[in-house]
């Protein structure tokens, strides 16, 4: 048997094993375990609540919410970084989008960015303040730099070298363990409501962070930028997005699918194509082909 045969054979070999880990871990999230919530006392908080902060002190912080300070903008709002005086901690800073401030008017922000802010788990990424204003509305995260799967995804598109399979079985593992958490190691859980690409950052060991948890009441019936990782039936049947955890693990799903294939999730197409492959037991045809292809080795 040639050198060649060995290699296309042995990367045929771990592709498989690793859609099986994948598989594995999608089981995992889909499975409710049946161990007992953790009460919020027997959970490791490294604070209590996140910091209320003025306006006034964000607003400058941001220098006036400057274009150059921007890091990423999405459905929810823009998102902006910089350091805390005080602590010269550098953080990102979420504006959120106006509309959807007016539409929630009345809605109790602070006491729920409070209660999102217990979430302490290595594999999320940790709300540390807030702020409120006339109009305003305000997050603050901890950043480090970090960049989203989504702009991982992005750039292998555009001809940059793919992420290999461990990379990727690193990133579903960690990304599945910190939305395992927020649905079952707190009391009440917390729904994520917007699971994708960009709402999963990596650091530079490429361990996953979840963000953006708990926001979907925001928007609840903005579908821009939903489409394709909430099921279309459920979004009719519901008159928009009511989150709950089938949403997430379906969101989820679709992440997968992405990591798995190398594909962008689009409008809901990916899912379209990759099922039918998926019942029809033809899984190699679902993987990257850039990591099937060249003697890759994992």
């Amino acid at each position: 048997m040639s050198h060649d045969v060995v290699n296309i054979t042995y990367n045929i070999v771990v592709a498989f094993v690793s859609l099986v880990l994948l598989a594995l871990i999608m089981v995992l999230i889909i499975i409710c375990r049946k161990r007992p919530v953790e009460s919020e006392d027997s959970l490791p908080h490294v604070k209590l609540f996140a910091c209320a902060y003025p306006f006034t002190d964000i607003e400058a912080a941001t220098d006036g919410f400057n274009p150059r300070r921007i890091i990423g903008t999405g459905r929810l709002g823009t998102v902006y970084t910089t350091v805390v005086p005080t602590t010269g901690d550098m953080v990102a800073v979420k504006r959120i989008n106006p509309l959807f401030v007016l539409s929630n008017a009345g809605f109790g922000f602070s006491s729920l960015i409070k209660s999102l802010s217990l979430a302490q788990h290595p594999n999320v990424v940790p709300i540390i303040g807030f702020s409120e204003a006339i109009g305003e509305r305000i997050i603050v995260t901890e950043f480090m730099g970090m960049k989203s799967l989504d702009f991982y995804l992005r750039h292998s598109a555009m001809g940059a070298p793919p992420l290999d399979w461990p990379m990727r079985l690193k990133i579903a593992s960690g990304a599945a363990q910190g939305l395992e958490y927020l649905h079952e190691g707190l009391a009440p859980p917390i729904i994520h409501g917007c699971v994708k690409p960009c709402n999963i950052l990596i650091d530079e060991s490429f361990n996953a962070r979840v963000c953006d948890y708990g926001l979907s009441f925001l928007g609840a019936n903005e579908r821009r930028g939903l489409l394709g990782y909430v099921d279309k039936e459920y979004w009719v049947e519901k008159g928009g997005l009511r989150a709950c955890k089938a949403c997430d693990v379906y969101g989820f799903g679709v992440v997968l699918l992405e990591l798995m294939s190398g594909r962008r999730c689009g409008d809901g197409s990916l899912v379209e194509w990759a099922l039918p492959l998926i019942r029809d037991m033809r899984v190699l045809e679902v993987l990257d082909p850039k990591l099937l292809s060249n003697g890759y080795e994992a």
